[in-house]
């Protein structure tokens, strides 16, 4: 199976898959050790990654991949291994969830009721079955049950977590571990799923093993009971090593009768025929009721201890684990390795190049460099904290942001203060209090809202900010809930004064709605900031001044030293004559995502002429708005919000990034990742790379792209004039109906129904990884 195909696949995936730059250097000699032999000698690796590990090989962390990339594709499919195998700078070894059929065909596959991961019910209908596993009835289809020829020639496999793409399903019969090894994969770890349960049905899985398979393939052999792995020690050679999985600290293992949590308290007896444990990644780092990270375990530090190995399970991109990580993969991974005296020894993951990077590149690789890219915040660190609060801002400066950004927005008597909109009801508590004053202004939005510029400095400020989450009400994915209404709303001088004094190159001011009002509310904004910027004395600090407005930016063509950026919404292409038009008014150009590599569903198609064009006129190019949440990132990407910001830095070349999230930025832009001149670096997919390998059944209906920029799209009339400023009458402004209803957002992209899970929902997918 895996002869033709297979280099078809890998034809395919080489316009897909992330470059990584590895000079090959040698291999270290193996220090680890015991119970269940030695490590095979992994491939050459990079020089960064031949540092001695604070591991109990003194080797990277292993990078564990479960049936193979199968955080994009189903498990164990040819281009699932590929994709594995091609992403892969350290060390990695291909896992396979074994189970067996009724004549004794060994199976790659999670699950052990098939219905969850094989289209085998259509196949089979009304076949299932119900036997009692572990002292449980499960009903469901069963490898066992089937011959493998039945199997191989009508059930196809699927992705086994609901929230991922079903873009490749049914396109591949199960795979046996005889194609799976013919993948040739450095290191190969074999886990034994529900041994007893077989061998009560007259199967024997180290008969199998024994007599099919042959230990000199296997590197690492798993199982969750204690019998099996104690027959196995006597058989083994030197060149498998026998771990113990740990299933929940209640569940129950089936030949000692004990609970997992139980035989955790004696490692020094698991040391006796296993040389190492494969845990839920909780045992180590636990999360409390509230989904933030409780205080570490001993675990890995007491397993190294007596001489046995810790494997963490189970790792996925789109699978959040903890608020503390904020959408961030990278930053789990991180949490595991981090600490010299509690390193694990490996992650068995559904996203090997993520774990890789991580491992390879960003571990221990922060420094203070400065970036040829400017790390930009939207509305101060506002994926941690209430944006364009205090807080936002004050974790902006520490996650290393290089320009803090104020969206300036004006209240009734004339004070301007930084709000990411001018309606209240997104971002503050003004619902509760000023629910009266919700009025409709199309010029701004459609839908109806509660205004600053209807509200009083002093109302505005006894309001609580409030954390805006894009996707919290369509998947759940809330952001940092115990800061939801923590820190509080500051003017535009204290934003600036806060600046002046903290280590960033400079400061970002967001103008817009200028014309309403100066026309409806006889307010100046520009006025506004152009005396609050004088006032502040800026002189060493860099000044940017965002509109999408040409006339506003004509008002600071004199200004010395600022630097004025044009805001546009998305556009699929620009004429030469239109970027020359945009560097009359000008120095560099706000672009959404779309605008510089075209997403069509869950995809990206191409990358669009607009960045070429700018550069060539001399405007700068920045790329709005990066977010971590998987839902935000295409699927190109992988769910890793750092492969994504590495695509526009290197591939793009946008001179800058906005994000709500700037320490996921930093990270990356700070290290010697971001240098594809370095040993190992990270570089994207190139775009259309994965539309290109969907099956034919599927098409994606292309809509033809919306006309480029053009120059009459650039220009704006005049300001208009600014009245004197009302007289502050003692009335409420126009009120709404009684009991109008909070507006929904007015930014936040759409989000596809099948993403449309609780954080919970998500936890709970992912217990299937451990093959529940």
């Amino acid at each position: 199976m895996f002869g033709g195909k297979m280099i078809r696949f890998l034809v395919l995936i080489s316009l897909l898959v992330q470059v990584t730059c590895a000079q090959q250097g040698g291999q270290p000699e193996d220090g680890g050790g015991g119970g269940g032999g030695q490590q095979n000698a992994p491939p050459p690796k990079p020089q960064a990654l031949m540092k001695k590990w604070p591991t109990l090989s003194g080797y990277p962390p292993l990078v564990i991949a479960r049936g193979g990339f199968t955080g994009l594709f189903p498990e164990s499919c040819a281009t699932a291994i590929d994709m594995a195998l091609s992403s892969a700078a350290s060390d990695l070894a291909l896992l396979c969830n074994l189970q067996l059929t009724k004549d004794s065909v060994g199976l790659c596959v999670t699950s052990l009721n098939l219905e969850n991961t094989t289209d085998i019910e259509s196949s089979f209908p009304n076949a299932s079955k119900t036997y009692k596993i572990n002292g449980e009835d499960v009903k469901g289809y069963f490898a066992m049950d089937y011959s493998s020829k039945a199997l191989r020639d009508k059930v196809t496999i699927v992705q086994n977590i609901l929230s991922r793409t079903d873009a490749f399903d049914n396109t591949s019969p199960l795979a046996t571990v005889e194609e799976v090894l013919q993948s040739r994969p450095p290191l190969f770890w074999l886990n034994v799923q529900y041994d007893s349960f077989y061998n009560e049905h007259k199967l024997s899985m180290s008969d199998y093993i024994e007599n099919t398979i042959g230990f000199q393939n296997i590197q690492y052999l798993s199982c969750t009971e204690i019998g099996f792995l104690k027959k196995m020690a006597k058989k083994v050679t030197n060149d498998t090593r026998l771990v113990l999985t740990f299933l929940g600290p209640d569940a129950i293992e089936p030949t000692e009768k004990k609970k997992y949590s139980d035989i955790l308290k004696d490692l020094k007896a698991v040391r006796a025929f296993a040389s190492g444990i494969l845990v839920p990644k909780e045992y180590i780092w636990p999360l409390n009721a509230n989904g933030y990270l409780a205080q570490r375990t001993t675990l890995v530090a007491d397993a190294h201890k007596v001489d046995l190995e810790v494997f963490a399970a189970a790792f996925a991109n789109d699978i959040p684990g903890s608020y503390n990580y904020s959408y961030d993969p990278t930053a789990e991974y991180l949490q595991f390795i981090n600490d010299p005296n509690n390193t694990v020894d490996g992650f068995v993951t559904d996203f090997s190049q993520t774990a890789a990077n991580a491992i390879g590149c960003l571990a221990g690789n922060d420094t203070d460099k400065k970036v040829q890219k400017l790390i930009i915040t939207h509305n101060g660190a506002s994926g941690t904290y209430p944006g364009c609060t205090d807080l936002a801002y004050e974790q902006a400066v520490k996650d290393g942001a290089d320009i803090i950004d104020c969206s300036v927005q004006m209240s009734k008597d004339g004070v301007a203060f930084c709000l990411d909109s001018p309606d209240l009801t997104r971002d503050t508590t003004a619902m509760s209090t000023f629910l009266t004053r919700a009025v409709s202004i199309p010029e701004i939005q459609k839908e109806k809202g509660i205004f600053s510029f209807d509200l009083t400095w002093t109302e505005i400020q006894s309001l609580k900010p409030k954390m805006f989450s894009p996707f919290a009400q369509h998947s759940g994915l809330e952001r940092n809930p115990e800061a939801k209404n923590k820190g509080k709303l500051i003017s535009l001088g204290d934003f600036l004064g806060f600046a002046k004094t903290k280590p960033v190159e400079g400061v970002l001011i967001s103008i817009e709605n200028a014309r309403y009002l100066a026309s409806k509310k006889h307010l100046d904004v520009v006025d506004a900031v152009t005396k609050t910027l004088k006032n502040a004395s800026l002189e060493k600090k860099q000044v940017m001044i965002q509109s999408d407005d040409s006339a506003v930016l004509s008002k600071f063509k004199g200004e010395s030293g600022y630097k004025r950026l044009f805001r546009f919404e998305e556009i699929s292409g620009i004429s030469k004559q239109a970027a020359k038009e945009i560097k009359k008014y000008a120095d560099g150009a706000v672009l959404s995502r779309r605008s510089l590599i075209d997403i069509h569903l869950d995809y990206t198609t191409h990358q669009t002429n607009v960045v070429k064009e700018l550069h060539d006129c001399n405007v700068s190019v920045y790329v709005y708005v990066m977010r971590n949440e998987f839902v935000h990132i295409p699927l190109d990407y992988y769910s890793d919000p750092t492969i994504e910001i590495a695509t526009y830095v290197i591939d793009v070349q946008v001179d800058g990034i906005i994000t709500e999230f700037p320490k996921t930025a930093s990270r990356y832009l700070r290290s010697t990742c971001s240098d594809i001149h370095a040993e190992y670096c990270i570089l994207a997919s190139q775009p259309g790379g994965l539309i290109k390998i969907l099956p034919k059944s599927l098409p994606v209906a292309v809509f033809p792209p919306s006309p480029p920029l053009e120059i009459k799209d650039i220009v704006d009339p005049p300001l208009p004039p600014v009245g004197a400023v009302p007289v502050l009458d003692s009335k409420p402004p126009t009120q709404g109906p009684p009991g109008a209803q909070a507006p929904a957002p007015s930014s936040g992209m759409a989000v596809a129904a099948n993403f449309g899970f609780s954080l919970a929902a998500f936890m709970a997918l992912g217990l299937l990884s451990m093959g529940h």
